[in-house]
């Protein structure tokens, strides 16, 4: 059988413990060839790149060439 606790916990003393619960903000990251920010190890929604290869059909309909070593 499991222990029960003894006494009431106070509501600060619960709110206290669950403070570490809270929401977090997503991580960041900018694009290689665009402005955009997007999630680390992502594909770029706008532009389709992830690791300098086109992964995801952009809505542009022509394709850029970018040189990620001058970015």
């Amino acid at each position: 059988m499991a222990p029960l606790p003894k006494k009431k916990h106070s509501k600060a003393r619960t709110r206290r413990g669950r403070a570490h619960m809270g929401l977090k903000s997503p991580q960041l990251v900018k694009c290689p060839s665009c402005p955009t920010l997007i999630r680390p190890h992502h594909a770029c929604p706008k532009c389709g790149i992830y690791k300098s290869e086109y992964y995801v059909n952009a809505p542009t309909l022509e394709k850029k060439q970018v040189n990620f070593a001058t970015k």
